[in-house]
């Protein structure tokens, strides 16, 4: 099982880069950052500065979108880091929650993710790519440039469209029985479409906290440093009972019944322990779409998520232990997943 660490890229960048140092010591092997230009800093700059730190991990966002940069840049900037690094980013993307809806725009069409994927994929390759009637090739591609793209889904067509596509599902939660009724979708969908689900690489990302032990206390405490992930993952759901529905036969209730209590969201608050607008969150979602509790209770969840074909467990470090957290992973919970 890969591993990686998903950081949002508040200022200093240094401490930023410092964390993804650390991460690679503990042997993860991926560097995620969030990608909203107006409530961070600009993500590609940053990973140029991990990479030159860094000797084998992987960077890049999770997830970047299809608007906020036009797709040829995007491409290129990809493009630019491996050809000075080696090939060693992945291209997340999905919709554009916070990017575009901070920014006064609606988060983009999954027909306009359809294409960008393409496009992107290609240019960041080597190869020809259509951008709206005109064909174009990045002549200072090398030989061997490859760009792994990644989608991130919830909804059924999403889903779909996944394993279809893309190389690579990003499920942002760590629910075991989502996670297989998920992963199932993506796999069948590949299966129909002539591909090898195995083409389709599954991570998981979700807020992991270790505790000393799993008293009351400590449990709670973790649960309130993660509570934050239960709203920032409210908002894709509301978006999929606004297309589909409160009761959907495409939709587990075990992902939307917990919104109901939702009440707004500020995004001045986005990815944050403490965010005010997550208090409708309980504490069941928190235990089920997060990592929390001693090491042990790690172990067991990942392992069972292995299971389910998972291949990546990427932590979502926004709480108050980053450190100690990379730590036991790299010291306890990592060599108990690949010994």
């Amino acid at each position: 099982m890969d591993f990686g660490l998903v950081l949002q890229t508040d200022p200093p960048a240094s401490r930023v880069v410092s964390l993804m140092k650390r991460a690679e010591r503990n042997g993860f092997g991926y560097g995620w950052t969030f990608d909203s230009s107006v409530l961070w800093q600009e993500p590609f700059v940053i990973y140029s500065q991990i990479l030159a730190n860094t000797t084998r991990l992987k960077v890049g966002p999770m997830v970047t979108n299809p608007s906020t940069r036009t797709w040829e840049v995007t491409a290129s900037t990809f493009a630019t880091l491996n050809d000075m690094f080696g090939n060693r980013t992945v291209c997340g993307i999905g919709r554009g929650d916070s990017a575009m809806r901070v920014a006064g725009r609606t988060p983009n069409t999954l027909a306009r993710i359809s294409e960008a994927m393409k496009v992107i994929r290609a240019l960041g390759s080597g190869e020809e790519a259509d951008l709206g009637g005109t064909k174009i090739r990045f002549p200072w591609i090398r030989d061997g440039a490859e760009l792994p793209v990644w989608m991130a889904a919830y909804g059924p067509k999403a889903l779909k469209m996944t394993g279809e596509e893309a190389d690579g599902f990003i499920l942002q939660l760590a629910d075991p029985y989502l996670t297989e009724y998920m992963v199932k979708a993506v796999r069948d969908a590949a299966v129909a479409a002539g591909r090898d689900p195995a083409e389709v690489t599954v991570c998981v990302a979700a807020p992991a906290y270790v505790t000393d032990d799993d008293s009351p206390e400590a449990l709670a405490h973790a649960r309130e440093q993660c509570r934050w992930f239960g709203g920032m993952v409210g908002n894709h759901v509301a978006d999929l009972v606004a297309k589909y529905g409160e009761h959907s036969a495409g939709i587990p209730g075990e992902l939307t019944d917990y919104i109901k209590a939702r009440q707004g969201y500020d995004y001045a608050h986005h990815g944050r322990s403490g965010n005010p607008d997550t208090r409708f969150v309980p504490d069941e979602i928190v235990d089920r779409f997060c990592v929390i509790g001693p090491v042990e209770k790690h172990i067991e969840k990942l392992k069972a998520l292995r299971a389910l074909g998972v291949d990546q467990f990427a932590v979502y470090d926004m709480h108050d232990a980053q450190e100690a957290t990379i730590d036991a992973y790299g010291g306890q919970v990592i060599p108990a997943l690949n010994a």
